[in-house]
């Protein structure tokens, strides 16, 4: 391929104001875009849209990044609400895991960040916990905390020594989805990144490393989506 490649981010979708207007809008934070552009690729967003056309979607595209957000409905993974998690974001909820099923199906490089992780997760029949302590201590303010790769899996090849990460969440992976393995942990054991099992570039991060200046989670993806998965 020719030029940087082309990487598509979800959005979320929020009512937003600017100048005289307060209308319904896709929204995404700069610091993905950046991101992306820092590693070497082009960032296109992809606000929520028909499930239906996710695979025309991700077929333009060199690699797919899920972004952070709402709560994932625990409808999908087919637990009762818990008083503690947010509401429901049908449209993305729904969007963004068609956009997972048709990159996993096409080998299309795929990152998931945050909120991108736990559905990952739950596309492939995981679980969630609802609601864990001492991962945003401070409503809208980004923590930090140490994670460890787990040695001989595909995160360690990019960051192979433990780091500290920005970190903004209050739910995690509980039961891993069909194979999916842990690659990074917490110091308290939450899984915080983890990797589909076998060929193919397929990585989720619960921390937010569009908040950071490490960049080398994001290169994978831009060098696996140069190289074709």
């Amino acid at each position: 391929m020719t030029g940087r490649p082309l990487i598509g981010v979800s959005t979320y979708l929020e009512s937003a104001r600017w100048g005289v207007w307060e209308l319904e809008a896709a929204l995404l934070p700069i610091g993905y875009p950046r991101l992306v552009r820092s590693a070497g690729g082009l960032a296109a967003m992809l606000p929520p849209d028909d499930p239906a056309h996710a695979a025309a979607a991700v077929a333009r595209l060199d690699g797919l990044v899920i972004a952070g957000g709402p709560d994932v409905d625990p409808a999908r993974y087919g637990a009762a609400r818990e008083p503690r998690t947010g509401p429901p974001a049908p449209e993305r909820d729904s969007w963004e895991l068609a956009l997972i099923d048709a990159a996993l199906a096409s080998g299309t490089p795929l990152l998931g960040i945050c909120r991108g992780m736990q559905l990952l997760n739950v596309a492939l029949g995981g679980t969630l916990v609802q609601h864990i302590d001492g991962h945003a201590e401070v409503v809208g303010v980004f923590g930090r905390h140490t994670v460890k790769p787990v040695p001989g899996s595909l995160y360690a090849g990019l960051v192979p020594e433990e780091t500290s990460v920005p970190t903004y969440h209050h739910q995690s992976v509980d039961q891993l989805g069909s194979g999916l393995m842990a690659s990074a942990h917490a110091p308290d054991g939450t899984v915080e990144a983890l990797e589909l099992s076998g060929p193919g570039w397929v990585l989720g991060v619960q921390w937010h490393p569009e908040m950071g200046d490490d960049l080398r989670v994001m290169e994978g993806l831009v060098r696996a989506g140069a190289s074709g998965g």
